[in-house]
Parts: C-alpha cells; sequence; structure tokens
C-alpha cells in the first residue's frame, strides 16, 4: 500500500522530490505557499550553471548521477531545460589545476586554455591568468526546471497546491501532522522540508543537529549581449580586480549574460526583506564587466534579487529523523543538484541511509 508524503516547499528541491516519489506510487501532496513561477525564494529565473567541475570528487560524483536524471526529466515532460556550452574556470593555478584533477580522476574531460586561446574562441569573455575548460557543463532554465518536475510529478499522481502555506509541523509518533494556514490539518506518514530559505523556521525544535544557517539576499545582474545563449558558463576564482574572498561567476540565458558575486549579500528575514536592488554591487558588476566581459554591453545592466540560504562549510542537509525528511542549506550552489537530490530524498523516506556527508548532526570532516 502506498504511503501518503507531504512535501513543504515547491522550489526546486521539493519538486525533485515530489516527482521521484511519486514515481514511485507514494501518494504525494506538495504544498507551495506562493503562486507557480514566483520570484520569491531562490529557484526562480531563467537560468543556473551546471557543471560536473569541483575540486571535491564527492560533489563531482554528485554531479555526474544528476545529469542523466536531468535528462530523464526532458523526456517525461517533453520540456528543453539543459544546454551543455561548457565552462571555462579561470584565475589562480592552485584554483584550476584542482578542477582538472578531480575531473581526471572521475573519468571526464577538461583541459587548459590560455587567456590568448579564450579570447580567441570566446571574444565576449577574457581570463585571468590560465584557464581550465570542461565540455560538461552549461545553463539550467531554472523556471522551466521547477515547472518540469511539477509536471512530471503530477503526470504520476502528485497533487500540487500553490498558495497554500504550511503554519506548523508537528511529529505524532511515527508520523507528521502538517497544518496549513487554511487551518487544514493532514496526517502523513512522511513529510520533506524543502522550504528554502524558510526551513529553519519550519523546523524549529522538531529536529536535532541542524546546522545554523545564513539567509542573504544575493545581487545578479543580467547584461545585454549578442549571441548571449552562445557563452560557455565561467567562474572566475579569485584574483585581480575581485573583492577580497569572493568569486564571479556567470553564463549565457535568455535574458542576456548573468553574472553575480558568489554569497557577499546581507543578511536578510525572507518574510521581510524588500527585495531592493543595491546599487553598489551592480556597480562592482559593471566594473567587473567593463574589465573581464567585453562582449556584454556594461552600462545597461538589469538587477534582479534572489535568496541563498548557506551553511557555515556550504555543504547541504540531506537527512531523515523519524517522519520528517530534510532538504536544506544550498548555498547557492545547489540548483544543478536538484534531479539526483530529490531522488536522495526518495531514498531515505524508503529506508535507504543518505549521504553521510550531508546528515544532521554535529560537524563532519571532509
Amino acid at each position: 500500500m502506498s504511503r501518503h508524503i507531504v512535501v513543504v516547499g515547491g522550489g526546486v528541491m521539493g519538486s525533485s522530490a515530489a516527482w521521484h516519489l511519486a514515481a514511485r506510487g507514494e501518494r504525494v501532496t506538495l504544498f507551495e505557499q506562493f503562486t507557480p513561477g514566483h520570484d520569491r525564494g531562490s529557484s526562480h529565473g531563467s537560468s543556473r550553471i551546471f557543471r560536473l567541475a569541483y575540486p571535491d570528487p564527492f560533489y563531482v560524483t554528485l554531479a555526474v548521477r544528476a545529469l542523466p536524471l536531468w535528462r530523464r526529466l526532458e523526456e517525461e515532460t517533453g520540456r528543453h531545460l539543459l544546454d551543455l556550452t561548457g565552462a571555462v574556470d579561470h584565475g589562480p593555478a592552485e584554483a584550476t589545476t584542482a578542477l582538472h584533477d578531480a575531473l581526471t580522476a572521475a573519468g571526464r574531460p577538461s583541459h587548459f586554455l590560455t587567456p590568448t586561446q579564450v579570447a580567441e574562441r570566446w571574444p565576449g569573455l577574457r581570463a585571468d591568468t590560465g584557464a581550465l575548460f570542461h565540455p560538461e557543463a552549461g545553463r539550467l532554465h531554472a523556471d522551466e526546471a521547477v515547472a518540469a518536475f511539477q509536471q512530471a510529478a503530477w503526470q504520476h499522481g502528485a497533487r500540487i497546491r500553490h498558495g497554500v502555506k504550511v503554519t506548523r509541523l508537528a511529529v505524532r509518533g511515527e508520523r507528521a501532522e502538517v497544518v496549513t494556514d487554511g487551518e487544514e490539518a493532514v496526517i502523513a506518514d512522511a513529510v520533506v522540508v524543502a522550504a528554502g530559505s524558510w526551513t529553519p523556521g519550519r523546523l524549529s525544535g522538531l529536529v536535532t543537529g541542524l546546522p545554523p544557517m545564513r539567509i542573504t539576499q544575493e545581487q545578479p545582474v543580467h547584461f545585454p549581449a549578442p549571441d548571449a545563449l552562445g557563452w560557455p558558463s565561467f567562474i572566475h576564482h579569485g584574483g585581480a580586480g575581485l573583492p577580497t574572498g569572493a568569486g564571479v561567476y556567470g553564463l549565457g540565458s535568455t535574458d542576456g549574460v548573468k553574472a553575480g558575486f558568489h554569497g557577499v549579500g546581507p543578511v536578510v528575514d525572507p518574510d521581510h526583506r524588500d527585495r531592493r536592488v543595491d546599487d553598489r554591487a551592480v556597480v562592482r558588476l559593471q566594473e567587473y564587466a567593463a574589465r573581464w566581459l567585453p562582449g556584454v554591453d556594461h552600462t545597461a545592466p538589469v538587477a534582479t534579487t534572489c535568496l541563498y540560504t548557506t551553511t557555515p562549510d556550504q555543504d547541504f542537509v540531506i537527512d531523515r529523523q523519524g517522519p520528517l525528511t530534510v532538504l536544506a542549506g544550498f548555498s547557492g550552489h545547489g540548483f544543478k543538484f536538484a534531479s539526483v537530490v530529490g531522488l536522495l530524498a526518495a531514498d531515505l523516506i524508503g529506508g535507504a541511509p543518505g549521504p553521510g556527508r550531508f546528515a544532521l548532526g554535529p560537524p563532519r570532516a571532509h
């Protein structure tokens, strides 16, 4: 007999979990507090980077697992989500060498380029010192990905309910009670909590070992550029012209070339932020683009905001305690893994052990 599973949060992680669970024959209800396609959280917009390249083999392996699941989602829904344009990482040699070594160990292709070679191949992009190109990278369409997960979940029988806010969770023995803002109370065999920046508040007093999470409002921009969709994704790993401790990421999208500093925004309350554009951050990105992105119009940025929910070590939380499964702390680099994160959640609910690296509890040595 199938179980009733409630998913709290209809962003990319919760929607992926709903798909995997429904595909296994579970009775799934997903509650999302906002309307479809909203821009209040961390899963909206036209683009996210997909890449296998991490200096940590653990994440390389996880991304390798995610890639065919994105293709499976495309096949099930008929939606085009992932373009492999390749990626350019540039900056200090220790950063690019670590990526190359990890990809090589995993049997994935990559090769080094000089700044001149980068400029010849992509005239709109400049590289700092040396660069590493890896072809199994590119962009995901964020809004389309969330819609696809929900479509696939619905096709397998899941109920997708937007505009329904979960106001309270309670553990009732081996089951859980979910109460909504409409005073609806649902008893579920298991609950997946994937509420993004709202997750710490939803789980207060319910699980042990949840790491502190820093909620920040980040400030990416899109710059107009000819043939933006032909750009590789790129990461500038420190070096000249960058704020201390900050890297720059970017990629082509249907809205132009997106660029942003990683994880430098102010701390906010997700329920009470004004989403005001940080003009100083935009100016810094314009200055960066004028130097390193000659193929964009740095004078015409279009700014947006999004939320990061960051753990102290930037590792995720994917674990289960009793009837509650937690998907949280994706630290500004989790979107690419969503297709496999939902699978891990379904495995946890099915009784399989989760990835120990992402467990609730005391900090883990890497």
